[in-house]
């Protein structure tokens, strides 16, 4: 693999984590601009009060729903500018509305269907359904690391799961809070970036622009450093080791063995990927590392597999009962 390519690629990745950084990869769909960044601070407050995202949705062409179903787009309205600055802005506090809506749905384990959105979240806004659920399904996915995953087509029912196979969403014992799960895969995402290893200053600088500090504490993330350099440590995601022989002391960060486990390069991957509109085998090096990592797991399995079945044919056999008979 040549310095070129994983150059490109880490350029090309960086983009997806910070969107707007490189004209090549397609930028995420339209939605709250913050959620693109993964700030959920910013994407409560923008969807509420920006009418610019609001207004590119409204005039563009109908696009996919959450589980890849076109849906008709709402038009631009064309009544007077305060009436349109009313309506993206009346639009805009439904997708926050829904976010919330859905984000109690996953606390509780309830399945949500459409029909009841539409009646406790959309109300009036009916024909404008598919773009608040759109805009509100890519909030959730990447702020807060949860799929809107239909099982029912027929009724239109969703299920809310943690994406990539994590089962750990930063909200602790007592299910308060929001799920952080959305924080964790950005940084599994950088990490798998900086070639399996990120610096700790290089953490801290990404996050900055999305609107975390480590010395500040944050709406949805509480106390984002005790989060990342302990909780994610402590839960064995990361890991947060000196650099050798720096001074300095500096620090970087690693994949724990749980995020092994659970997930994989290639899922991350994938997830980006879908985030950025592009597909995992644009970013060359890192698609062929991820392709061999998929590849070491399946010989890994392969070879568990062998070995328990070798120790079973060691076992004794236990015996008849008619080799336990007295002979007579």
């Amino acid at each position: 693999m040549s310095d070129v390519d994983e150059t490109a690629d880490t350029t090309a990745f960086s983009s997806v984590l910070i969107p707007g950084t490189l004209e090549e990869i397609p930028p995420p769909p339209p939605l709250p601009s913050a959620a693109a960044h993964g700030s959920v601070t910013q994407c409560l407050q923008e969807a509420s009060s920006s009418s610019t995202t609001m207004e590119d949705t409204l005039s563009s062409k109908p696009k996919e729903g959450c589980n890849g179903q076109e849906k008709e787009g709402a038009s631009a309205s064309k009544a007077h500018p305060e009436a349109e600055l009313l309506l993206t802005t009346s639009l805009g506090k439904k997708v926050v509305d829904l976010v919330k809506y859905l984000s109690v749905k996953y606390t509780t384990k309830d399945l949500v269907t459409e029909e009841e959105i539409m009646k406790n979240v959309i109300k009036e806004f009916k024909d404008y359904y598919p773009m608040i659920f759109r805009n509100a399904c890519e909030c959730m996915e990447v702020v807060f690391g949860i799929e809107v995953k239909e099982v029912d087509p027929i009724r239109h029912a969703y299920v809310l799961v943690q994406m990539l196979d994590l089962t750990y969403d930063g909200k602790g014992n007592n299910d308060e809070g929001l799920p952080k799960t959305g924080l964790l895969i950005l940084i599994l995402g950088l990490v798998f970036m900086e070639g399996n290893h990120a610096p700790e200053e290089k953490v801290w600088d990404t996050l900055r622009m999305i609107g975390v500090y480590a010395e500040k504490k944050d709406f949805i993330y509480g106390d984002p450093k005790k989060l990342i350099t302990e909780d994610f440590v402590k839960e064995k995601y990361l890991e947060y080791q000196l650099i050798p022989n720096s001074d300095p002391a500096r620090y970087e960060f690693k994949w724990g063995p749980r995020a092994y486990a659970e997930t994989s390069k290639m899922k991350v991957l994938q997830f980006f990927s879908k985030v950025s509109g592009s597909s995992p085998t644009a970013f060359v090096s890192l698609y062929k590392e991820a392709l061999k990592d998929e590849e070491e797991k399946a010989k890994l399995v392969l070879a568990n597999l062998n070995a328990a079945t070798v120790t079973m044919d060691k076992m004794p056999q236990p015996k008849s009962s008619s080799d336990s008979c007295p002979p007579k």
